[in-house]
């Protein structure tokens, strides 16, 4: 009988100065990001927090910041934090999710650098939020509030746990209001990422997202 490695997959480059970790079972097989940043990097919700994960972030320059994108994809955050001392960031409406830590906790928009901002795009859960980064012509870390379908498009998934599914919608809505096809290139989904075929994130964002009948998608049945 075949034994099973005990060494957890490496994470693996998506763009420049931007990483991808494996599927993560305390977040219901969720995928993390982080991004390099220099003196700012960014933890992209929770990894598994294992020796090789802990290593990989210890030898490109630890964490900084640890920004959550929903309440489900908060993990490990306590020993994250305990370990490299880095901040934690959330939507103000999930951060009493995380007792006793430190928190810093926005309403509805936080620049994290010159290049990086958080903003609030509720539906999926009452916090939930994006993260967008400028390089790489413009990268979008949408958590759950945006994943790939069976295509590998971008969509709005609308599940029994949904929150809010009309202001989900509206948060679709304002995300291609805001941008355009020069300033959204990439999308880093939080979930699903199985149906990306082996790409590394969502390429031709801004277009697809345009592409989206969002009336259809209101009314859409929750999935299982």
């Amino acid at each position: 009988m075949k034994q099973q490695s005990s060494v957890s997959k490496q994470p693996k480059p998506v763009l420049e100065n931007i990483f991808a970790f494996p599927p993560n079972r305390d977040t219901l097989g969720a995928t993390a990001y982080f991004i390099v940043e220099n003196q700012t990097n960014i933890l992209v919700d929770c990894p598994a927090w294992d020796e090789t994960n802990q290593t990989f972030l210890r030898e490109r320059g630890g964490v900084r910041l640890l920004f959550l994108t929903h309440r489900g994809a908060i993990g490990k955050a306590r020993e994250i934090q305990s370990d490299t001392g880095c901040d934690i960031m959330i939507q103000e409406q999930e951060a009493y999710l995380l007792p006793g830590l430190k928190v810093t906790a926005f309403e509805r928009e936080f620049a994290l650098s010159d290049r990086t901002f958080a903003f609030w795009t509720p539906g999926h859960s009452p916090g939930s939020s994006c993260l967008y980064d400028t390089r790489n012509g413009g990268v979008l870390f949408a958590g759950r509030h945006l994943l790939p379908n069976r295509e590998g498009s971008p969509e709005p998934l609308r599940t029994g746990k949904t929150f809010h599914w009309p202001r989900q919608i509206n948060s679709v809505q304002l995300i291609i209001d805001r941008f355009s096809p020069e300033t959204l290139h990439y999308i880093c989904p939080g979930a699903n990422t199985g149906f990306l075929r082996g790409k590394s994130a969502i390429d031709r964002a801004f277009e697809q997202l345009a592409n989206l009948d969002l009336a259809v998608c209101l009314q859409s049945k929750p999935s299982l």
